[in-house]
């Protein structure tokens, strides 16, 4: 019994649920936008700070979200073969 909560104790706190902000750079699709996440990055060598960008396809149910927009998104399900996000709120 004991091993068991134990278990499902590591099993919980395994599943974090990752969440982005980011600005839509693409709303073409129906029900789909792309989302572009900026990050910076620093050279150990130069200590040169750099912008790094990530282009995700994320779920917006209503169509409610156009281009420019700031949102928050965060991972679910597969919903198709690329989208494995979800919009969540501006």
């Amino acid at each position: 019994m004991a091993l068991n909560k134990i278990f499902m104790a590591t099993l919980n706190e395994a599943k974090k649920i990752r969440k982005f902000k980011g600005a839509i750079i693409s709303a073409s699709g129906n029900k789909t936008v792309i989302i572009k996440v900026d990050r910076a990055k620093k050279n150990l060598k130069y200590n040169k700070q750099y912008t790094v960008s990530k282009r995700y396809a994320a779920h917006d149910e209503k169509n409610q979200f156009k281009v420019g927009d700031v949102v928050s998104f965060v991972e679910c399900r597969p919903i198709s073969r690329t989208k494995r996000w979800r919009v969540v709120n501006k």
